[in-house]
């Protein structure tokens, strides 16, 4: 980066900064991985210089020949990868992408949207009330059942007397298998559009890990990084049965993005995205996808024995969440002890959570990140047991109920933390394993 340095020496630091701070670390956000270098290297091309509103051989700017092969390309391996007739790869990512279905299928204020609840494990542009789709669209949330696990006959039930025009599936926080085919059944029984959201598990069900949504579901979203391990974006995909149900899904959810949402793609992205579906595509691939599974069965299986509570009681997939209720400490203190113990999660609320969004009751963590570097089965007891010593050293950490009180102590709590000696030793101890693990 010779020139970043030359010209901007500031950037140039911070980036080299973030550099070492993932290399040094245990990156288990379940929604975050490490790309390839040649992933990056086409996100860093003349790519980014072009402007090319439109579509392939359908372009409002000149010169557009050269995008317009690169973007048939990322089309053609989307559709092959998952095996659907239509993609569009423009989206920049994931919740443009879901607003672009929502613009293409719903009419604001009048139609319905069914997704499940934000506070058990939907996401945000599923129908949540500080979010778009939940402000421009009618939304009913279902939930999960007692034993935390998606119940769907409740689901059925729920659609039957809603009659929503789109129900959509796929989630941010739910450790276990999706029934797609269940779902598909009910959309058809209420008539309603299915859309399968598989941002977090895409890489999972190219890898044959998880089960397809392509044979139930009419509209398929994904992200391209989490686990399909590309750049940061979005694809939009139709299926056979989308396009049985409806011809004009491709040319209405193409209008929908552009002009409907956006302008021009970022040619760079569509570069990369396309080089991520390609690595996507090899046997090694598919290992890893499998791997991913199993390292966070692994993990899964030696937190219980710490006596975490594992929403759900386990994982299936990438992702685990846990409940801390039972350990005494809230979701944010426990996910800045372990950042200080350098092992990176996310404050996650749990199913039925009495906590605020902000100090939540739960913790949520995944695979991806520490498979692509290699780890496996072996890995995961040891890093379960790092988990277990980072959370002991913070419990019966109590923030205050008044917000103005709540803020400084934890402020103070803060610059108390960084200094705890139990948690920098287990940071060394985990930079001495991530030494042996380079990033791709």
């Amino acid at each position: 980066m010779k020139n970043i340095k030359k010209t901007d020496p500031a950037i140039y630091q911070l980036i080299r900064k973030e550099e070492k701070r993932q290399r040094e670390v245990l990156e288990m956000i379940p929604s975050e991985n490490y790309t390839s270098k040649a992933v990056m290297e086409a996100l860093s091309t003349a790519l980014t210089n072009k402007y090319s509103e439109g579509y392939p051989k359908k372009r409002y700017y000149q010169g557009n020949k050269v995008v317009d092969e690169i973007e048939i390309i990322a089309e053609e391996r989307a559709k092959k990868l998952f095996g659907v007739p239509f993609a569009n790869v423009q989206p920049y990512s994931g919740s443009p992408a879901n607003s672009a279905v929502l613009m293409a299928l719903l009419e604001p204020l009048k139609d319905k949207i069914m997704g499940l609840s934000l506070a058990y494990g939907g996401h945000l542009t599923h129908g949540s009330h500080v979010s778009f789709s939940g402000i421009y669209f009618k939304t009913v949330s279902y939930e999960l059942g007692k034993d935390e696990l998606l119940d769907y006959d409740a689901i059925e039930e729920l659609a039957l007397k809603e009659k929503p025009k789109l129900i959509i599936c796929g989630f941010t926080a739910y450790p276990r298998t999706i029934d797609f085919k269940r779902f598909g059944q009910i959309a058809d029984k209420v008539g309603a559009y299915l859309l399968a959201d598989i941002s977090h598990i895409a890489g999972l069900v190219a890898a044959g890990a998880h089960p397809s949504p392509v044979p139930y579901a009419d509209i398929i979203m994904t992200t391209t990084h989490k686990t399909l391990r590309g750049p940061r974006g979005a694809i939009l995909m139709v299926t056979e049965k989308g396009l049985k149900k409806d011809p004009d899904l491709p040319e209405k959810i193409d209008k929908a993005v552009f002009p409907g949402l956006q302008g021009g793609p970022h040619d760079n992205q569509t570069a990369a995205i396309a080089v991520a579906l390609l690595e996507a595509s090899k046997g090694s691939f598919k290992a890893y996808g499998k791997q991913i599974v199993a390292n966070a069965k692994k993990l899964a299986q030696e937190l219980i024995k710490y006596e975490f509570n594992l929403v759900s009681g386990g994982t299936d997939n990438h992702l685990i969440l846990i409940d801390l209720a039972n350990k005494n400490v809230n979701g944010a203190v426990a996910a800045l002890a372990l950042e200080v113990a350098g092992i990176v999660v996310n404050k996650n609320a749990v199913p039925e959570d009495s906590l605020p969004p902000f100090y939540p009751s739960g913790i949520r963590l995944g695979t991806p990140a520490i498979t692509t570097r290699g780890m496996k089965e072996k890995e995961m007891i040891k890093i379960a047991q790092w988990i277990n010593e980072a959370v002991s050293e913070v419990q019966n950490v109590h923030l205050p109920v008044s917000k103005e009180e709540r803020k400084i102590y934890w402020k103070n709590f803060k610059k108390e933390v960084v200094k705890n000696r139990k948690l920098l030793q287990i940071s060394m101890e985990v930079k001495s394993l991530t030494s042996k693990f380079p990033l791709p």
